[in-house]
């Protein structure tokens, strides 16, 4: 800002003593600078810290990822053709047909035939898939195929 100065008489009479005048003008090209008046609201919460930027990984970053990858889905080809071979094939168990006379079960069948320590619940069940029964009901005179004890 510049100031101007000037002369204005007080009196009449030239001889007076003339009065200085001083008041700011704006110079030219120049803007005068006027700071805002403090707005009166509640401060502002702080803005959330975004979440962790996207992972960028670089070409040698890419290249492991990439090797690890294909390690671990060999092994896994690897395990799994292993668990998929077909073990050899069991000696055929010899069987023997037995008639069913009036009175008898499944249940009574299976326990004469089980060995020391299986489960005769596990025995009717194999007598069932063996023979291709519906249920473990039997009618007196039906054959029936049943494992011979060893």
């Amino acid at each position: 800002m510049g100031v101007v100065v000037s002369l204005h008489p007080t009196g009449v009479e030239p001889e007076a003593q003339p009065r200085l005048s001083v008041r700011p003008v704006p110079q030219a090209g120049r803007r005068e600078l006027r700071r805002p008046a403090p707005a009166l609201r509640p401060p502002a919460r702080p803005l959330p810290r975004p979440s962790q930027p996207p992972l960028r990984l670089t070409i040698r970053g890419r290249v492991v990822v990439a090797l690890a990858a294909s390690v671990l889905l060999a092994l896994a080809f690897v395990l799994g053709a292993r668990a998929a071979q077909a073990e050899t094939p069991a000696a055929p168990a010899q069987v023997e047909e037995h008639v069913v006379v009036r009175g008898e079960t499944l249940w009574q069948i299976a326990a004469s035939i089980a060995e020391p320590g299986d489960d005769v619940r596990d025995v009717v069940a194999d007598l069932v898939q063996l023979n291709g029964l519906p249920d473990s009901s039997l009618l007196a005179g039906q054959t029936i195929v049943v494992p011979v004890p060893q």
